[in-house]
């Protein structure tokens, strides 16, 4: 009676050391810096999420420091982070460019209607292939850009609230005063 119960016990054990281990590189994955960082950011021209008729390019991130979020609606982990950029915009000030990625374009429109609109402009990357030059691993990332256009920092996965206040505003307050070649977590 023990051997039946002892077999299910196992199994579970196993998947339970399978999903901390898959954690653990999930979390090394997120802290893997960006080849990127210090370099002009990739040349795009795409018709924005609102207005598909005009276009968003990357010659629209110079002369300011912004940040750009790639998001997508069916993503999970930017609902969480989606009350935090509106946040970031509305209270803060803070300039946020989207690249929406691999969506459809109603759901795109449809979640920026329902949740808020935090960006200036939204990019619509329906292939993907805008994330591929970005270096994107998955959504929700997000770049700090100087004002020359260059990448200053990345920060995959979700955008929480002390991520906000003690990363990204002091980042772009560095780069605003012309103190900081790059950010660092």
């Amino acid at each position: 009676m023990k051997k039946q119960f002892m077999t299910p016990l196992i199994i579970f054990g196993l998947l339970v050391i399978l999903l901390v281990v898959g954690l653990m590189k999930a979390q090394y994955i997120r802290d893997v810096p960006s080849p990127l960082i210090g370099k002009p950011a990739p040349q795009f021209s795409l018709p924005t999420v609102i207005e598909p008729q005009q276009v968003f390019s990357n010659d629209e991130l110079k002369g300011q420091v912004s940040l750009v979020n790639i998001w997508a609606s069916w993503c999970v982990s930017c609902r969480a982070e989606h009350e935090i950029l509106n946040y970031a915009a509305q209270k803060e000030g803070l300039k946020i460019y989207g690249i929406n990625y691999k969506d459809e374009m109603d759901d795109a429109r449809q979640w920026l209607k329902n949740r808020g609109n935090p960006y200036v402009k939204s990019a619509f990357d329906a292939d993907g292939l805008l994330g591929i030059d970005w270096g994107v691993y998955g959504v929700p990332e997000t770049f700090v850009i100087d004002t020359e256009g260059n990448i200053r920092y990345k920060h995959t996965g979700p955008i929480y609230i002390q991520d906000l206040k003690n990363i990204i505003i002091p980042c772009i307050e560095s780069l605003k005063s012309g103190q900081g070649e790059k950010c660092e977590k």
